[in-house]
């Protein structure tokens, strides 16, 4: 029987193809190292800033946030604060609005939803496969908080569920002072995900 052989052309766009797939993998993980920095170093830098901002308010020497200041409605892409969830390990820091630019490298503060602090509904989200990952693994009861210039803001979660993306429903005003939280779900699935994660926590009193 006769052996079958390569010809040298065919051989060579074998060559080329595999270099080629080689290098769209190298450019494909340079993209999303590049992309995975750009955050870090994002949220490391507007934490500090709003450290420093917080402890300039507590010593007594920013004017600009001193409680006397008036109340300032953030502009899009303005830092709002910082949420944390303790027991899950998740801190970040939060922006106004929640375009593709936005939530590459923070939170979102939905902008037709209430502000932390204010009466009402303070939509949240992220994305599932960066910053709101850890969701994956909140409970009832957890504890969420929502830093501002403005103070500190303390949750509860109440519940969480799945729910279709045009369920916008979750972020319309509630008779209480609410937070609700939003991510793609399924958490491992690849592509678009088909459905949100929706969590709700409630204020707790006094805070």
């Amino acid at each position: 029987m006769r052996s079958l052989s390569w010809s040298e052309p065919a051989r060579r766009t074998l060559r080329l193809a595999q270099h080629a797939l080689t290098m769209c993998g190298v450019l494909a993980l340079g993209y999303c190292l590049a992309v995975f920095l750009d955050a870090e170093f994002y949220q490391a830098g507007k934490a500090r800033d709003f450290a420093r901002e917080l402890h300039l308010k507590k010593a007594g020497t920013s004017t600009a946030s001193s409680s006397t200041a008036p109340f300032v409605v953030p502009e899009l892409g303005d830092v709002v604060g910082r949420l944390d969830i303790a027991r899950i390990g998740l801190s970040v820091m939060v922006v106004e609005g929640v375009e593709a630019g936005d939530l590459k490298r923070a939170a979102g503060h939905v902008p037709w939803t209430a502000l932390p602090g204010k009466p009402g509904n303070v939509g949240i989200a992220g994305h599932r496969d960066t910053f709101f990952r850890p969701l994956r693994s909140i409970e009832l009861n957890d504890t969420i908080t929502v830093s501002t210039l403005q103070g500190a803001y303390r949750y509860r979660v109440v519940s969480t569920k799945v729910v279709r993306p045009n369920d916008i429903q979750v972020l319309y005003p509630t008779g209480h002072d609410t937070l609700t939280l939003v991510t793609c779900f399924p958490f491992d699935y690849l592509g678009s995900a088909p459905k949100r994660f929706i969590v709700r926590a409630e204020r707790l009193p006094g805070v």
